[in-house]
């Protein structure tokens, strides 16, 4: 009983004071996120009186609102940019609260409490696509739908009757808008409810690093923290609003088999680093299940996180291994992201992507390692050099030559992925990233074994 009301509260009282480095935009990133779902709850409820969730009328009533409702197409843009921005921020709450260790005890069941709110979010992005029945978003579900049926049984026959029904389109687009309208809301409500009683019972977590004794100075709910709340909130409405009337949605043509034989299937940005994975050439066939199964190893993995980092250590100056870790998952879904909207529909060869995720891997593990071994503290000019040999100068010279063409190959593979060759860029990155890598390792060895290090030499 005791560890139950360690972790919720049972005896706890409510509405306890922030303390005043709270105040503070990174520590809202989930209220912004809810602020996103309210927003996302008023604008949907106004569309509501007007959409026809049937395929011979899901399309023709969107149109109807952007066309002829006053502000509709205004309307459609703040609820497709609020829902972009509630996955993203909550994305950005999960990734910061991995790297200040906010899993840790006795906040595990809070952690849990929301990566279920993250995968309801997700959730809502999926149903919420299909909805206006445009031969992109009804491509891309039918895409998503494949990939669930590549998982075991009976678990993919359970996930598609409950986001499909019993089949047909038109049980299809009901099933959807009732998850995505009525379920998906009151699930997250739920859950969020539990989570915010769980933050009165913790409060919030300290700074990883330390806090100073006069920033434990803390601050009543009403009204400091409230104006605060109002504050940033509406600096996030204002940027939706203004976002929304300068780039207002252009919806796509109305779904049918004729169009959709023509278009490359690709899901929303969200869905697309995984789908990415999937268009590797080792999982095409009957290695789609191996892929699948990756993935949801990668969700699992975050979600038992509190009950694999146990460790009392929340400072990510002391945690290598874990702030390495995510890095790399962070580099690698924007790499896979990026990757898979310049080649929609492409089939990517095995070796191609093992040299791409692993150059990326290995650039990012370089990088922590010279961060957390202090060698980047270190000065740049070098006087007074030991007596290294001709072989070894000879090699530190081919070293510095390599990493020269590694850096000026990188710096025109971004130009190319930036500018006017997308694809070609991406290809010959990681070959430049590695030949730098390399050739940063090596030098690095060679300077420590013969002990040359940075930095001006102090002579008397």
């Amino acid at each position: 009983m005791e560890w139950f009301n360690s972790r919720l509260g049972l005896s706890y009282r409510f509405l306890r004071p922030a303390p005043l480095y709270a105040l503070n935009p990174f520590y809202w990133l989930g209220a912004l996120a809810v602020v996103a779902f309210v927003i996302q709850g008023v604008t949907g409820m106004i569309m509501m009186l007007y959409y026809v969730p049937s395929p011979s009328d899901a399309y023709k009533s969107t149109l109807y609102i952007i066309n002829e409702v006053p502000y509709g197409r205004f309307l459609e843009t703040v609820h497709l940019y609020t829902a972009y921005a509630m996955i993203m921020l909550a994305f950005m709450h999960m990734m910061r609260g991995y790297f200040v260790s906010v899993h840790k005890r006795p906040r595990e069941i809070m952690w849990l409490i929301g990566m279920l709110m993250g995968f309801v979010t997700l959730g809502f992005g999926f149903t919420g696509y299909l909805l206006p029945w445009t031969v992109v978003s009804k491509s891309a579900t039918d895409v998503g739908i494949g990939m669930l049926a590549a998982l075991p049984q009976p678990l993919s026959s359970v996930l598609i009757f409950l986001v499909s029904g019993a089949g047909g389109d038109a049980t299809q687009l009901l099933r959807f808008y009732d998850l995505h309208v009525v379920v998906l809301p009151a699930v997250l409500l739920v859950l969020l409810t539990v989570k915010m009683y769980l933050l009165e019972v913790h409060g919030i977590s300290d700074p990883a690093t330390g806090i100073k004794e006069e920033k434990r100075k803390v601050v009543p709910i009403f009204p400091n923290v409230t104006i605060y709340l109002a504050q940033i909130a509406s600096i996030f409405g204002a940027g939706m609003l203004l976002i929304s009337a300068v780039f207002p949605l252009q919806l796509p043509p109305e779904f049918s088999p004729q169009l959709a034989a023509n278009t490359v299937a690709q899901p929303d940005w969200y869905f697309l680093w995984i789908y990415q994975i999937l268009k590797f050439s080792v999982f095409e066939g009957p290695g789609l299940p191996v892929a699948l199964s990756a993935v949801t190893t990668i969700f699992i993995l975050f979600f038992i996180l509190p009950f694999i980092d146990k460790g009392e250590e929340r400072n990510p100056a002391r945690r290598p291994r874990f702030i390495t870790l995510g890095c790399i998952f962070i580099a690698e879904l924007l790499a896979l992201t990026y990757w898979g909207y310049i080649s929609p529909g492409q089939v990517i060869p095995a070796e191609q992507a093992l040299l791409v995720l692993g150059s990326i891997a290995l650039v990012i593990t370089v990088l922590s390692f010279l961060i957390y071994t202090g060698i980047s503290k270190h000065g740049t000019s070098i006087t007074g050099y030991p007596k290294i040999g001709a072989r070894a100068g000879h090699i530190f010279v081919l070293l510095t030559i390599v990493g020269s063409l590694g850096i000026g190959g990188t710096i025109d593979s971004i130009a190319k992925i930036a500018f006017y060759s997308p694809i070609e860029g991406v290809e010959a990155l990681p070959f430049f990233l590695g030949a730098l890598t390399l050739s940063v390792i090596l030098t690095i060895r060679i300077m420590s074994k013969h002990k040359i290090k940075g930095g001006l030499k102090n002579d008397k």
